[in-house]
């Protein structure tokens, strides 16, 4: 059994509002955030209990120079509403 086996994969790039589809926004404009860090989709995903894995050193593939880190969640739901549950929550906790 491979490690990410029953995992989804969460890059900062599809919560950005400031990046188009085609560059890896997955989520609306209107759910999207400025900027996401890694550490704030890790804590948001700490918050939903949703078994947050974090990997800093990861590169996203459309913009592989850039070292963003991914997030690996347990596969419970729909990435796409689990990408806008962390989006909710991010913007919760940035008040």
């Amino acid at each position: 059994m491979m490690k990410d086996e029953g995992m989804l994969v969460i890059w900062p790039a599809y919560l950005d509002r400031d990046r188009t589809r085609a560059q890896g926004r997955i989520i609306s404009k209107k759910s999207a955030l400025s900027k996401p860090t890694f550490d704030e989709i890790v804590q948001a995903a700490q918050n939903l209990s949703l078994e947050p894995v974090p990997e800093k050193d990861k590169y996203y593939p459309r913009s592989w120079w850039e070292k963003s880190g991914r997030v690996m969640i347990a596969n419970t739901q729909a990435k796409n509403l689990s990408v806008r549950r962390i989006a909710a929550e991010i913007k919760k906790i940035r008040g």
